[in-house]
C-alpha cells in the first residue's frame, strides 16, 4: 500500500476511482487532461488521492486542498509521481527486460 507522509503524520495514498472522480469534481478536467508541468492539477491530483485513500481506508483525513498544499514538502509530492511511473505495466516490462 502506498503512504504518503504529511504534516508528520502518514495516510495511505493511491489512485482510485474515486480520486479520479474527486479530481473531476474539484477541476472539471478528466485526468487524461493533466499536464506534467501544470503542479496545480498534479497537486490536486495528489491531495484527491488521500483522501479517496482515506476515505476507502476509513482512515480519517479532514484536510483541505491549500492545507494539504501548505503541509506537502516537496520532495513528498515527487516521490508519489516517481512511484507512479515506476508501477505503471509499461515500466515493469522495462524492468524485467533490463
Amino acid at each position: 500500500m502506498k503512504q504518503i507522509e504529511i504534516d508528520g503524520k502518514t495516510y495511505p495514498c493511491r489512485v482510485t476511482m474515486g480520486a479520479l472522480l474527486r479530481f473531476k469534481n474539484e477541476t472539471g478536467k478528466d485526468v487524461s487532461e493533466l499536464s506534467e508541468t501544470d503542479v496545480a492539477d498534479l497537486l490536486t491530483l495528489l491531495w484527491c488521492c488521500t483522501a479517496s485513500a482515506c476515505a476507502a481506508d476509513h482512515v480519517s483525513f479532514g484536510m483541505g486542498l491549500m492545507d494539504f498544499a501548505d503541509a506537502l514538502e516537496p520532495g513528498k509530492y515527487t516521490e508519489f509521481y516517481t512511484s507512479m511511473g515506476e508501477e505503471s505495466p509499461q515500466g515493469s516490462a522495462e524492468k524485467k527486460t533490463e
